[in-house]
């Protein structure tokens, strides 16, 4: 069968079951970017949908062993200059020589062969590795950490730990009355008490039922599952250019902050108090939501003031893409967070705690997986010996003036271009026209993901560079030159 015979096949299987797509990519050749004349996978698509859930996710199938750096390459041999990195996740980049020598090392291959139950069983070396790892780059004012698979078990057992510390403080002691175990079985007070987590409209904190509580993007995300009714924040809604906006900007940041206090004071006065407040330091998947430094300090005052724990959910802010490890480390705060969440370039999930958080009854299987600690402990390496962290700032700088730039272009198309280090995003003048540009920039070799409602969101690797920068400027500004 011809390709293009095939392809009007499938492509009429596709939409009979209700299947995306993949179209074919128009020729690019730049630099290192190759875009070729295929049909893109649209078969593989085809055939994973009789095997997989759910596939209306998928963009398209790709070429591991053939990506490096920052260029992902698809099964048809396109490549592509990522800006997306598996949603934030890819650290150093592709096929990273000394990531693939760890993976090579003999000495590595029990762990790699046999998954160890961190929590009961773990290999001799985990604590090594993970002074090695996570907590050599462990926030001021933490020396515990407690490992987990990825963001959404991370923020889920991050919130057990709160519930659990806030019942101990109520009740003077850690041990439980027989009235407290016997009703706990049974979903009942004061076994099972009628605690909150005070989150934020906008913040996404993972899909799992605790954190889909507290997650407010997407209704697609939360419609048909049953959540706690616990209270809902305003996120602070600034206007752009933020250095013409102080007075107002100022003003709403204030209506937010007094809001939480509200919040927290009625719910206390309901008998439902709030355990904890958890907030992104830039609200990701919500909309690169940006808040000032000063309102997370003033935040975490309101915290300490009414007893409630301060998680601050890292899982794709932290890992270097702000220009410093922690993006909570640009707040300059005096009393730092009680828990810190992170996942995604940290490759492992898990959170940092204080010592009065010790999650003695938090406990799964794996508790992670043992080689993501062994492969960031690499990564680290790797970010400290390249200087990493100063490769950002300048090719966050150069991004971010060529977004400015482009903004002044093209102002019937883009506004609000906002970021720190390289976590930037750009906003298009609606979500169709958005999804549209989305598309055509990956047919030219570039790709991109979208969040909010009408937003683009920059996530590239820390190897991305200034020529990185410029070649991504240069791409971008093509593909949107084809809209109208």
């Amino acid at each position: 069968i011809k390709t293009s015979s095939l392809k009007s096949h499938i492509l009429f299987l596709s939409n009979l079951i209700g299947l995306p797509c993949v179209s074919t990519c128009e020729f690019f050749c730049e630099d290192q970017t190759q875009m070729k004349n295929k049909r893109c996978s649209t078969f593989d698509l085809f055939l994973f949908s009789f095997c997989s859930q759910n596939v209306m996710q998928v963009n398209f199938f790709c070429d591991y062993e053939e990506s490096r750096g920052n260029y992902l390459v698809d099964v048809d041999g396109n490549r592509m200059l990522d800006v997306y990195t598996q949603i934030a996740s890819i650290p150093i980049g592709y096929n990273h020589p000394a990531l693939t020598k760890v993976m090579a090392d003999p000495k590595n291959l029990g762990t790699l062969v046999n998954r160890p139950a961190l929590g009961m069983l773990p290999p001799r070396k985990l604590p090594e590795t993970l002074f090695d790892s996570l907590i050599s780059v462990a926030p001021k004012g933490f020396s515990r950490v407690q490992t987990m698979a990825c963001g959404s078990c991370s923020n889920e057992n991050a919130y057990k730990s709160i519930f659990i510390w806030y019942r101990n403080k109520q009740r003077g002691t850690s041990k439980p009355t027989p009235e407290e175990e016997r009703t706990s079985l049974l979903n009942q007070v004061p076994g099972c008490p009628d605690l909150t987590l005070l989150s934020f409209m906008g913040g996404f904190h993972g899909r799992t039922l605790g954190c889909l509580a507290t997650t407010h993007t997407k209704a697609i995300q939360k419609l048909d599952v049953p959540s706690f009714n616990w209270p809902i924040a305003p996120y602070p809604k600034l206007k752009y250019p933020l250095d013409q906006f102080e007075r107002e900007n100022a003003q709403e940041e204030a209506r937010c902050l007094e809001e939480v206090e509200d919040l927290i004071e009625k719910w206390a006065k309901m008998g439902r108090p709030v355990a904890g407040i958890v907030i992104e330091p830039i609200q990701a998947e919500g909309g690169d939501n940006h808040a000032s430094f000063d309102f997370y300090r003033k935040l975490r005052g309101i915290a300490k003031k009414h007893g409630c724990a301060f998680l601050v959910d890292e899982v794709q802010t932290g890992g270097g893409s702000t220009g410093k490890f922690w993006a909570h480390e640009h707040w300059g705060l005096d009393d730092p967070a009680d828990i810190v969440s992170f996942s995604k370039k940290m490759l492992t999930g898990g959170y940092y705690y204080k010592d009065h958080f010790q999650p003695f009854r938090i406990f799964n299987t794996w508790l992670g997986d043992h080689t993501k600690n062994i492969f960031l402990a690499e990564v680290i390496k790797v970010i400290r010996t390249e200087n990493l962290l100063e490769e950002v700032k300048r090719s966050g700088k150069v991004m971010l003036q060529g977004l400015y730039d482009l903004q002044a272009k093209y102002p019937h198309l883009l506004s609000n271009a906002r970021g720190i280090g390289t976590f930037c995003a750009i906003d298009l003048r609606d979500e169709a026209t958005r999804n549209v540009l989305i598309w055509k920039a990956r047919n030219k070799g570039l790709v991109l993901g979208g969040c909010g409602t009408q937003s683009i969101r920059f996530r590239p690797a820390l190897v991305f560079k200034e020529r990185h920068a410029h070649l991504f400027l240069d791409i971008f500004n093509d593909a949107i030159a084809e809209l109208r």
